[in-house]
């Protein structure tokens, strides 16, 4: 299937063939009729991707700020790595879709297959979309006139917040696609409306909405105006759905209106407010978040929870019923807002159509033509098999292509010399792009291809954590190595069914992506106290960073939790440095842990008599170090930091050792693995490590101290 992708890099657009998704639980798989092209958004995200470095720095000093924290604990190569990383991926465009059910996914009962929906999908010709962000047609709706539903929202979001009354006079600065949809929603619940552009075509076609205009263009004074077109006494509210770096919308729209106006911001503005523009008045200002509620909640969006009617009446879907209705009552006219119609095969002549100087409203994608060759294949061949043809004993099947797995884990893979033969995704854009960018084969969203594939004899695994487990037993079962990403799992009976499988295939290689102690520092640290025949004391301080409750590392469902996802990281590195195992722990947590477990102190004792703490927190500073290490024993010290700068007191021969870059060990941990299996020998983690780590975290998170 074909589906339109953009470069964060470069601001390029693509109509790239990728596989089709796989229908999720609660989602819907559409293939799509029309999809509607948004100039202001879309022509937004493209001139972001055009615009030097520089420029995109200037557009976001607040990613700037990230960057330099990480700079100065990072270094700057890791830091440049991740910045590009990042610029490199690969962007779907388009949030207005329309099209017909193909598949219903479990839990899903108000839709059928061969229902016609409405959905923020993509321009794909086929799409999976969570059911809440989905809505029907009515009949007498055509696809097209659908298709504005999604933007119709968005201004129904905006007027909803404006809380307008029958009779009350609004003004809407902007008039692209939004602002012209919210003039006709506010005609339609009586409002008097005055529209402010610089377009003329576009001042007409409010004008034939039935709004007042102001045409900028031709100097008209749009304050002076709103003075005559309230009688003089201000207006009751202003949205403005402009786009533009001034300030200057929200002082107009302060100075139109009376005491105790109402302004809402649906577009983009800059916001060098004045107070004396809004205390005089006691003005109340409110900027709209997307469709309504819901947008950006995981609950509603992914697990498909809604919010009850009489607690919130609007949601975003109930927004998109909302609009429908007004189209179905023919009290919104979208067809004169069509500038353009492309086929979808066309796509590419649209994004330039942006470019001239029509300023088109609303351009359509028709994709008729593509509706009986769309292909519903899960793989796509990225390389010639004789190109691909490889010698390796190390065959890798590859699950998951986030921002991880790319950066890091791929990477390290790569430079082991296996042959890199699927890369397997959900939605299958990010795997054609990271399996072009590092020579897989093949792309797929079918994972038990990579089960089935009998050149395959090694599975590596960089899901969300609540797939770990059963893709680590799909592995052994079909008798292939499997590496999978910390956490091996998130439950005893995992964990029991995990150790069972594996006990009964011995030959089999698994491995948890336990590296930090193949670090380079660590493997120095790991020598040194090989020479001591003491305890050892271990503090090590992991200053975790923030990150919100809604998370989906902090859902114990989805990610486990922060101990399970990470704080595993560095129990396994203390393990390995006592060298004996774990005899008892205690922990010591901090707040409300119903809603993250994220600040933590956990103490082990080991069977040699040494101890270790460490503080997993997630309330420092982003300056300090986000791991330090330090060791007591035999009157000597040693403390590493941030896996740079290593320093030791009292040893023989050792003082210090740096690194230019960072170094955690990925690529060490990835060729202990690969070496293994090629040459035969036991595994880098033994799986009774594995096993007692995982039990001792799981333990440690669940409480049972």
């Amino acid at each position: 299937m074909k589906r339109i992708l953009q470069s964060l890099k470069t601001g390029e657009t693509e109509l790239a063939e990728t596989p089709c998704p796989n229908v999720k639980p609660g989602h819907l798989l559409i293939q799509t009729s029309y999809s509607l092209l948004s100039p202001g958004t879309e022509k937004m995200l493209i001139d972001f991707g055009k615009s030097s470095l520089l420029q995109k720095i200037r557009k976001q000093p607040d990613k700037v700020r990230m960057v330099v924290d990480k700079m100065k604990t990072d270094g700057i190569l890791p830091t440049l790595e991740a910045v590009r990383n990042k610029l490199d991926q690969k962007l779907p465009l388009g949030y207005c879709n329309v099209g017909s059910i193909l598949e219903v996914g479990s839990g899903v009962k108000s839709f059928q297959v061969g229902d016609r929906v409405i959905s923020n999908g993509s321009h794909a010709e086929i799409v999976c979309i969570p059911k809440n962000l989905c809505c029907k047609i009515p009949d007498s709706v055509s696809d097209e006139e659908a298709a504005f539903t999604v933007i119709g929202s968005i201004a129904l979001q905006g007027i909803r917040l404006a809380n307008p009354t029958l009779g009350e006079f609004f003004v809407v600065i902007g008039l692209g696609l939004i602002g012209l949809l919210t003039v006709q929603l506010l005609r339609a619940q009586g409002c008097r409306v005055l529209g402010i552009d610089f377009d003329t075509k576009k001042i007409e076609l409010a004008a034939s909405f039935g709004a007042d205009t102001v045409n900028l263009s031709l100097g008209e004074d749009p304050i002076a105006k709103a003075h005559a077109f309230s009688r003089g006494r201000g207006v009751d509210g202003v949205l403005i759905t402009a786009s533009t770096q001034s300030s200057e919308p929200v002082h107009q729209a302060a100075t139109m209106c009376r005491k105790k106006g109402r302004i809402v911001l649906v577009g983009v503005t800059g916001l060098e407010l004045s107070r004396a523009d809004f205390y005089e008045k006691e003005l109340s200002f409110q900027v709209s978040c997307s469709y309504g509620p819901g947008r950006y909640d995981s609950h509603y969006e992914e697990e498909g929870h809604d919010y009850p009617l009489g607690h919130v009446r609007w949601t975003a879907q109930r927004n998109f019923e909302a609009f429908l209705d007004m189209l179905a009552s023919q009290h919104v006219d979208v067809t004169s807002l069509v500038s353009k119609r492309f086929a979808f095969d066309d796509a590419l002549q649209a994004y330039q159509h942006l470019n001239d100087n029509s300023h088109p409203i609303g351009i359509i994608l028709d994709y008729h033509n593509n509706a009986n060759t769309a292909s519903r294949s899960k793989t796509i061949t990225l390389k010639s098999t004789v190109a691909s043809k490889k010698t390796s004993q190390v065959c890798i099947g590859m699950i998951g292509a986030g921002n991880y797995a790319s950066r890091i884990l791929i990477p390290a893979f790569k430079k082991t010399n296996a042959h890199l033969k699927i890369i397997a995704c959900n939605g299958g854009m990010n795997g054609i792009h990271v399996g072009k960018k590092f020579g897989f084969d093949a792309a797929t969203t079918d994972v038990q291809s990579i089960f089935s594939d009998p050149e395959i004899n090694t599975v590596v695994i960089a899901t969300r954590h609540n797939n770990h487990a059963q893709l680590v037993c799909e592995s052994i079962k079909a008798n292939k190595h499997v590496f999978v990403e910390k956490p091996l799992c998130l439950t005893f009976n995992e964990l029991h069914e995990i150790s069972q499988l594996i006990s009964k295939n011995p030959s089999l290689q698994l491995m948890v992506g336990f590296n930090r102690r193949f670090a380079p520092h660590i493997q120095t640290i790991k020598k040194l106290l090989n020479t001591v025949n003491e305890p050892k004391t271990f503090i090590m301080t992991v200053n975790a960073g923030d990150i919100p409750s809604n998370h989906w590392t902090q859902d114990a469902s989805v990610g486990g939790g922060r101990v399970i996802g990470e704080a595993c990281h560095f129990i396994d590195l203390l393990r390995f440095l006592a060298a004996a195992p774990i005899a008892d722990f205690q922990v010591t947590r901090m707040g409300n842990t119903s809603v993250t477990d994220d600040k933590v102190t956990i103490t082990l004792s080991f069977a040699d008599g040494s101890f270790g703490t460490i503080h997993y927190l997630a309330n420092g500073h982003k300056g300090f170090p986000k791991e330090r290490l330090e060791i007591f024993t035999s009157g000597k010290i040693l403390q590493l930091d941030n896996f740079r700068k290593l320093l030791g007191w009292g040893w023989s021969g050792f003082t210090k050792m740096n690194l230019w870059r960072q170094d955690k060990g990925q690529l060490a941990c990835a060729q202990a693995f690969v070496g293994a299996i090629v040459n035969g020998l036991a595994s880098p983690i033994s799986v009774d490590e594995l096993v007692e780590v995982s039990k001792v975290t799981l333990e440690i998170a669940r409480g049972h101290c």
